[in-house]
């Protein structure tokens, strides 16, 4: 699932090239991808409104349409957003642009958005869990997911003794707290491992029992993992892919994830992987002692 530097990477692209561009009309083969309104609704309303704004809260994408208008996405497990120009041929849609946009896994288009300027937002998504509604402002303001978020990690009130007094109060693994979006928002699997790894910090600890040089790795890699993973856009070791169709380039950079029996770049012991409810773990026994 893109996770906050997915999400915030596809903001900033999307803001290069479709700010101040107005939808013209919708196409989907999957109208269950739409939850609110229903589909002859939603194309109705959103024809004609241009794009003022594009902002990330956790790992939803909000479109600030003219008419007090917001357009949430969010990608979910398998979900990416898409910027170009493609024809329908033989049932699919084909990209006219030579390039990443070819990439396969940019080829699961659910829905695209026609804009004004001949440019059009494709919806990429392989097994269709993503989620899309067009909402009044006043909607928004009150959508109890977004309501429930944590604060932000990336936020400049997201002080380390705000993270502290978070942290002290959960008897959880300190995993799970890292991966919970109503304690903090937008990390996941990925992103936790990797932290949790600088740290130093094995992710079976318990979070209540960490001491405060530990709370402050921690502390320090969320905020320097998350913005170097921005800079290098993201990491698609899976199905995330960039508006522009690209990879990110965050994989140069993975020190645990996915890196099961393979040697610790820093003392050569092998990673191990274990599970922390449903969720695969990855961690260095050895540089990460619990």
């Amino acid at each position: 699932m893109p996770e906050l530097p997915e999400v915030e990477t596809t903001v900033l692209d999307l803001k290069r090239k479709v700010l101040q561009r107005t939808f013209l009309d919708i196409w989907t083969d999957a109208p269950k991808l739409i939850k609110k309104p229903s589909l002859a609704e939603f194309r109705k309303e959103i024809k004609g409104k241009k794009i003022i704004d594009i902002k990330r809260k956790g790992k939803f994408i909000i479109f600030y349409l003219t008419g007090k208008k917001r357009l949430l996405i969010h990608q979910k497990l398998t979900g990416h957003l898409l910027v170009g120009r493609w024809k329908r041929e033989k049932g699919e849609w084909a990209s006219l642009q030579k390039g990443p946009l070819e990439d396969p896994m940019n080829r699961f288009i659910h829905i695209i958005f026609f804009l004004d300027n001949g440019l059009m937002i494709a919806f990429s998504d392989l097994r269709k869990f993503g989620r899309i509604e067009l909402l009044t402002e006043r909607e928004l303001e009150n959508l109890k997911d977004l309501k429930q978020l944590g604060p932000d990690p990336l936020d400049k009130n997201f002080t380390f003794d705000k993270f502290r007094q978070i942290i002290q109060k959960q008897k959880r693994k300190i995993k799970q707290v890292l991966m919970d979006q109503k304690t903090i928002s937008g990390i996941g699997n990925i992103y936790s491992d990797e932290i949790l790894f600088r740290a130093g910090v094995h992710p079976f600890k318990s979070a209540n029992t960490l001491q405060e040089k530990e709370l402050k790795k921690i502390y320090r890699n969320i905020k320097s993992v998350l913005k170097k993973a921005i800079r290098l856009g993201g990491e698609s070791i899976s199905d995330y892919r960039r508006p522009d169709g690209r990879k990110g380039g965050f994989d140069k950079e993975r020190k645990v994830y996915r890196r099961e029996g393979m040697p610790c770049y820093v003392c050569g012991t092998k990673i191990e992987r274990r599970k922390i409810g449903s969720r695969s773990t990855y961690f260095c026994p050895k540089c990460q002692k619990l």
